[in-house]
């Protein structure tokens, strides 16, 4: 059994938009999924029904077996904003999530200390050791998204929903990123669901590639990526990596043709 499952799900918003249509995905636990595709595709559209935010119109989500009908527990999320709290230091950034959490914040308020060291080693494996005390305003944009990271992990959830976390950085910074993404993987091992326009970006880390097809949208193509992990960045140059980069490319910009030629149609 899929651990989230998507059947025939279509989602069209209030305003009569129809934002993603009959679209069918499974994905195992413990796998690291990437959705790439046009703008506006609607892979963000997918976080939301997956994470029990918005119900499909049509169709439905399950996760675990169970289907989705409200918004679940045990999902960490992380955006292309860290949106971190400048009034908090980073360490207690980190640990927001354990003061709202149904299944932590007893026993976090009971006994805290296993849960600071819990949040230090995560921060030492993301690099931010010695970062526990500085605030917001101290720490540059990677460093930010490094410690939203750790806060969409702290409480050990099953889901990690990551929506285009890395896309506001700089190309250096993007792959120092993917590598501290990726130790928090293995480690961790959740399940990731990963929103990119950046290819390199999801044959680096995922498992399984989904390209959506232009609004409204749809499952158009799946590409397994079986490189053994750890993934040096080394690998993004060989003649592998860069053939299913240029793989996707093309299937995206079929798409892309396919709208260029509909709007010439209707012109």
């Amino acid at each position: 059994m899929p651990f989230i499952e998507l059947s025939n799900v279509s989602l069209r918003y209030d305003n009569g938009y129809l934002a993603v249509e009959g679209v069918n995905l499974s994905i195992a636990k413990g796998e690291f999924v990437a959705l790439v595709g046009p703008s506006g595709c609607g892979k963000s559209t997918l976080l939301r029904v997956i994470s029990g935010l918005r119900p499909p119109s049509s169709g439905q989500a399950t996760v675990h077996g169970q289907v989705v009908r409200g918004p679940i527990a045990g999902i960490g999320m992380a955006f292309q904003n860290p949106t971190l709290m400048p009034w908090r230091t980073i360490l207690q950034n980190i640990l927001l999530p354990l003061e709202v959490s149904a299944k932590h914040k007893q026993q976090y308020r009971q006994n805290p200390k296993p849960y600071i060291e819990a949040a230090r080693e995560l921060m030492a494996s993301v690099g931010l050791a010695g970062f526990e005390n500085a605030h917001v305003w101290e720490l540059s944009g990677g460093m930010q998204q490094r410690a939203s990271l750790c806060r969409a992990l702290i409480h050990q959830p099953e889901i990690l929903m990551l929506d285009e976390p890395f896309s506001a950085l700089d190309a250096f910074t993007r792959e120092e990123l993917w590598q501290a993404m990726q130790v928090l993987y293995m480690n961790r091992k959740p399940t990731v669901i990963l929103v990119t326009h950046d290819l390199r970006e999801a044959v680096y880390l995922s498992d399984t590639i989904y390209t959506m097809s232009t609004r409204p949208g749809k499952i158009a193509y799946a590409r397994r990526v079986e490189f053994p992990r750890p993934r040096a960045l080394e690998l993004t140059y060989e003649d592998g990596f860069t053939h299913i980069v240029k793989e996707l490319r093309e299937q995206i910009g079929g798409l892309r043709t396919q709208i260029s030629g509909l709007k010439g149609v209707g012109a």
